[in-house]
């Protein structure tokens, strides 16, 4: 092989690549939010007693959850302005990954809320507690304690598909690496850096998970 490697076109624009990363991770940060306010909501729908807020949980789930997330995003930043709803391209890519999110989350949730034992719930009201109160005293403190391993694994998950929001030129990792690559043609070392980056910053994402999770079940 006859390719020279030269990362110093790399290290030269690595401002770059630090602040997509920081966008990058940012918009996940965001996105994930809202996308568990989404699906909590969506999950107690799921598992209220009304018919028609089963209904509505369970044709958000199965429409978003069968889209991809590119597509749900050219939708958003192309489509919609046809209809006079504009975004920019942050907001768009925010809005694509907090709505995609939630189809997930509210599963995650779902499953979460189906493994608090009902003993505890009757417990709440055999001592005289709202429906309310149980669900902010008792089950939603122990869902989240069963759903937190997935919801970890959804917010990784959800940074590396961060990737696609340079579809639209939001500036985050992957865009700069594009870029960088377009204008020194360092296809290998481009790609090689940025691979390591993402690999590097999902393993400490993951690290601070599992640490967060242990001091949980410790509590």
């Amino acid at each position: 092989m006859n390719y020279q490697f030269n990362f110093g076109v790399v290290w030269d624009n690595w401002p770059l690549l630090l602040s997509g990363l920081a966008l990058g991770l940012g918009l996940a940060v965001v996105s994930i939010l809202i996308g568990c306010v989404i699906g909590l909501v969506g999950a107690f729908a799921a598992t209220s007693r009304s018919r028609i807020a089963r209904g509505l949980a369970s044709g958000y789930v199965t429409l978003f959850r069968n889209l991809p997330l590119l597509i749900i995003l050219l939708f958003l930043f192309f489509a919609m302005p046809k209809a006079g709803i504009r975004f920019d391209k942050s907001t768009s890519f925010v809005i694509s990954l907090s709505i995609y999110a939630g189809a997930y989350l509210v599963e995650v949730f779902r499953a979460g809320l189906l493994a608090v034992p009902k003993g505890l719930s009757e417990a709440g009201m055999a001592i005289g507690l709202t429906p309310m109160q149980i669900r902010r005293s008792i089950t939603f403190p122990l869902m989240l304690r069963n759903a937190l391993p997935a919801l970890g694994n959804n917010f990784i998950s959800l940074f590396k598909d961060t990737s696609l929001a340079a579809a639209i030129a939001v500036p985050e990792l992957t865009f700069y690496a594009r870029k960088i690559n377009t204008e020194s043609f360092r296809v290998i070392e481009t790609w090689m850096v940025t691979s390591l980056l993402y690999v590097a910053t999902c393993y400490a994402i993951a690290f601070l998970l599992r640490r967060v999770e242990a001091r949980v079940r410790t509590g």
